[in-house]
């Protein structure tokens, strides 16, 4: 599913237009909505029975360049991650 086709499923399950739903889902999911700031501010989004999205820290640490075999030092960075819940993965795992 990509976004288009979660906007159309937004938009049909509220029984309201495209436009509105679009707003809906950039509220939640675009990089200036509500999940990406608050873990721009190092806050966790947890919902309970989905799943939650925090930020993780990476140490810094060597690497090696694919393409020249090269040593390379990686910084240290924080990456945006999720865990899915045990509903959403009781889920995906119950059989059809």
């Amino acid at each position: 599913m990509n976004k288009m086709e979660l906007i159309e499923a937004v938009a049909k399950e509220l029984d309201t237009s495209k436009a509105h739903a679009g707003e809906i889902v950039d509220l939640f999911f675009s990089t200036e909505g509500i999940i990406a700031k608050a873990l721009k501010k190092g806050d966790a989004v947890a919902l309970t029975g989905f799943g939650s999205f925090e930020v993780r820290k990476r140490a810094a640490r060597e690497g090696r360049n694919p393409q020249t075999g090269a040593t390379i030092k990686i910084k240290a960075s924080k990456v945006p991650a999720f865990r899915p819940g045990k509903g959403l993965k009781d889920l995906v795992n119950k059989a059809k």
